[in-house]
C-alpha cells in the first residue's frame, strides 16, 4: 500500500515536471512582435537548428524548453529581421572605399571632400557618390571645370546620389569615347557651350562605366563584407539586391557557401547582363536558405532628381523636357515576355508616370492567365490617377518611403500642382495592391531602415519637416509599415513561409531593439538602434 502511494506520487511528480525538451536557445522575457496573421504578440520563443520551434509566453517556453543559450530579452522589443526590398548592396559595399559625398550641401563641399579623399588615398582613379545639386544654394548642374582645376591629371567620376548621373572631369572624359554628338537613347549629354559639360544622365554613363580599372574579387569580397556588417547594425537580415551581375551574385553566393556572409540575399539579375540571363533562364532558379536568383532588374527610365523620370507631359521646371525611357516600349513587352515565359519575376524601375504606364502595359500583357506572379514595380513613384487600379493580383508596388521626404522639397516644381498628387501615393497603393513592400535604394538613401519607418508613418525629414507632413493622406499606419518591412516583403520574394514573421517552423531571424517601435513617440522613431541582431539564432551584431 505504501509503495502504491509512493508510486502515485512520483507518477503525479513527472506528470507535473515533464521532461523539457533540449533546444539550442531561448529567447525569454521579450516584448515580441510576431507580424503573425493576427499581427499577435508573445514572450518567449523556443529555437532549434536555426528555425523557431515554439512561441509563447516565459513561463510556457521555460516549462517545455530547456536551452543551451538563453537570451533574457529583459522587456526588449523583438521583432523578426528586417527586409530591405530595395537596396544595392554591393554598391554601398564599394561607396565605402570611395568618396562619401553623401549630405553635401554646396559644390564647393563636394569638391573639398575629393580633396580630401585625394591626399588620404592617392588613387590612380577617383571614384565617389552622393552629390545632390538640389541640396545646394545654385541648383544646377556642376561642370568638368570645376575638377580640373584641381585634377588635371587623375581621372575623377563622381555618381549623383540617385545613382543616375554622373559629374567628371575632362581626364575621365578623354577616356571615353564621348563627344557633342553623342546620342543614345535613354539618357543625355549635357552640353555647355556646344561641349560636353561633364555630366551624363543615365544611358551614357556606360561609355565611362567601360573606362574604370578592373575590380579584383578581392576588393569585391571586402565591399560585400564591409556592407553586410552595415546592414546587421540595422537589425536588416534580407537584402533585395535590385540588379547584379552574374559575378556578383556568384560572389556572394561563394562567400555564403564559405559561410562568410550570412546575410540572406534576393538578387535580381540585371537585365543588362544578357549572358547572365542566359544562364539562369537555362538553368531555372536558384535557390538556397541564403540566396535566392529568380527575378530581374529592368530599368524603365531614370530618375526625378536628374530629370531623367520619363514623364507623360513636360517637366514643370523645364519647359520641353519629358525625361527618357531607358527601355522602350516594345523591349519592355519583349523582355516581359521572356521573362514570363522562363518563369522568373520582373521587377521594373519606374518613377515618372510616363514609364508606370509602359511598365503596367507590359506586365498585364505578359501576365495574362499567369496565376501568383508576384511581379513588382520598382519605385512606382509618379502613378496617373487611372493607372492605380492596375496594381493588385500579380503586381506589387515596391517603394522607398525616404524617397517622399528627400524629394518633397522640389518635387512639386518638377511635376507641377496637379501630377505631384499621384506621387508617393503608398497608401493608395496599398489600397489597390492589398500589400506594399519597403526599401531604401541605399545607398542612394541612408541604409538605416529606421528612417523608412518614419518616414512612411509621418511624413516627414529627420528634422520634422514639415510640421503636418507631406501629404498625410499617404502615411502608412505602424502596423502597414512592419508588415511591408517583413511579411510582406517576405511574400514579394516568395519566402513567406520562411521569413518575415516569428512563427514556428521559420528561420530564428530576429532583432532586438532599444525602444518599441509600435508604441514610441513618433518623433523618437529615428532614433531607434538595434540592441542585437540574429541570422538563423545567431547572433550576427551586438551593440
Amino acid at each position: 500500500m505504501k509503495f502504491l502511494s509512493f508510486f502515485g506520487a512520483l507518477m503525479l511528480l513527472i506528470a507535473c515536471n515533464p521532461v523539457q525538451e533540449p533546444v539550442d536557445m531561448l529567447v525569454i522575457n521579450g516584448n515580441i512582435y510576431t507580424v503573425d496573421n493576427d499581427f499577435s504578440k508573445a514572450e518567449a520563443m523556443a529555437i532549434k537548428n536555426g528555425r523557431i520551434v515554439a512561441v509563447g509566453t516565459t513561463e510556457d517556453i521555460n516549462l517545455k524548453y530547456a536551452g543551451i543559450q538563453v537570451v533574457d530579452a529583459m522587456g526588449q522589443t523583438v521583432m523578426p529581421g528586417l527586409i530591405d526590398a530595395h537596396a544595392h548592396l554591393f554598391g554601398l559595399g564599394l561607396s565605402l572605399q570611395q568618396v562619401d559625398l553623401v549630405g553635401t550641401t554646396s559644390k564647393q563641399e563636394v569638391l573639398d571632400r575629393v580633396v580630401a579623399f585625394q591626399k588620404k588615398n592617392k588613387s590612380d582613379y577617383i571614384q565617389g557618390r552622393g552629390w545632390d545639386q538640389n541640396d545646394w544654394e545654385v541648383k544646377e548642374f556642376p561642370a568638368k571645370e570645376d575638377l580640373d582645376s584641381l585634377f588635371p591629371d587623375t581621372p575623377v567620376v563622381l555618381r549623383r546620389i540617385d545613382g543616375h548621373a554622373l559629374w567628371i572631369n575632362s581626364k575621365a572624359l578623354a577616356l571615353t569615347t564621348i563627344t557633342a554628338e553623342t546620342k543614345m537613347d535613354g539618357g543625355e549629354v549635357i552640353l555647355k557651350d556646344g561641349e560636353p559639360s561633364g555630366v551624363l544622365v543615365d544611358a551614357p554613363m556606360s561609355l565611362v562605366g567601360a573606362t574604370v580599372p578592373y575590380l579584383s574579387d578581392a576588393v569585391a569580397a571586402k565591399a560585400i563584407i564591409d556592407a553586410q556588417e552595415v546592414c546587421f547594425s540595422y537589425g536588416l537580415t534580407t537584402i533585395n539586391e535590385a540588379g547584379s551581375s552574374r559575378w556578383v551574385i556568384s560572389m556572394m553566393d561563394s562567400l555564403q557557401k564559405a559561410d562568410k556572409m550570412k546575410l540572406r540575399m534576393y538578387a535580381m539579375i540585371s537585365a543588362g547582363d544578357t549572358a547572365a540571363l542566359s544562364y539562369y533562364f537555362k538553368e531555372g532558379i536558384y535557390k538556397t536558405d541564403r540566396m535566392n536568383v529568380r527575378s530581374v532588374k529592368v530599368y524603365g527610365d531614370g530618375a526625378l532628381g536628374s530629370r531623367g523620370a520619363a514623364l507623360r507631359a513636360p517637366y514643370g521646371d523645364q519647359e520641353g523636357h519629358y525625361g527618357a525611357m531607358s527601355t522602350k516600349q516594345e523591349d519592355l513587352f519583349a523582355m516581359a515576355d521572356r521573362i514570363a515565359t522562363a518563369g522568373f519575376q520582373m521587377n521594373t524601375h519606374a518613377i515618372g508616370d510616363s514609364a508606370n504606364v509602359a511598365v503596367l502595359r507590359a506586365y498585364r500583357n505578359a501576365l495574362k492567365g499567369k496565376k501568383d506572379s508576384r511581379w513588382k514595380v520598382e519605385h512606382a513613384q509618379i502613378i496617373s490617377p487611372e493607372e492605380f487600379a492596375h496594381f493588385g493580383f500579380n503586381i506589387i508596388p515596391s517603394v522607398q518611403p525616404t524617397h517622399a521626404t528627400s524629394d518633397m522639397y522640389w518635387a512639386e516644381d518638377r511635376l507641377g500642382p496637379d501630377r505631384i498628387k499621384g506621387a508617393y501615393s503608398y497608401k493608395t497603393l496599398l489600397d489597390r495592391a492589398g500589400i506594399i513592400v519597403l526599401g531604401t535604394d541605399f545607398p542612394v538613401e541612408l541604409v538605416n531602415p529606421f528612417h523608412t519607418f518614419y518616414a512612411a508613418v509621418s511624413r516627414k525629414d529627420l528634422k520634422g519637416f514639415p510640421e503636418d507632413g507631406f501629404r498625410m493622406d499617404q502615411a502608412l499606419t505602424r502596423e502597414q509599415t512592419l508588415r511591408g518591412m517583413t511579411i510582406w516583403a517576405a511574400y514579394s520574394n516568395f519566402e513567406e513561409s520562411e521569413k518575415g514573421s516569428l512563427e514556428v517552423g521559420k528561420f530564428a531571424d530576429f532583432v532586438i531593439l532599444d525602444q518599441d517601435l509600435m508604441t514610441v513617440d513618433v518623433a523618437k522613431i529615428p532614433n531607434t538602434k538595434a540592441v542585437k541582431t540574429y541570422v538563423n539564432g545567431e547572433l550576427v551584431y551586438e551593440q
